[in-house]
């Protein structure tokens, strides 16, 4: 079994994790989608930004790197938030 060529470039890291944390904030204002669905909404955008933008060529690179949008979007807003609430904590303190 070969396993699919797959490079990490400018887009993936600067482009397409913030754009899916950007939509899934949308969705999440416009929606008010419940709270639990979030991390599944972010998946999901990143599976479609990479299958049908970024990896066209290769639906198995487009699905792992759907998967890293994803969850580097989820992962990403939560350090922001547990940053900023210590943040506000230790300013209160």
């Amino acid at each position: 079994m070969d396993f699919p060529t797959i490079q990490t470039n400018f887009w993936d890291a600067i482009v397409a994790v913030p754009l899916v944390m950007l939509l899934t904030q949308i969705i999440k204002i416009i929606s008010k989608i419940n709270k639990k669905y979030i991390p599944t909404i972010a998946l999901v955008l990143g599976l479609l930004i990479s299958i049908f933008i970024s990896h066209r060529q290769d639906i198995i690179a487009g699905i792992f790197m759907g998967w890293f949008y994803g969850y580097a979007a989820i992962g990403s807003y939560a350090a922001l938030k547990t940053n900023l609430i210590s943040l506000r904590n230790n300013k209160k303190n």
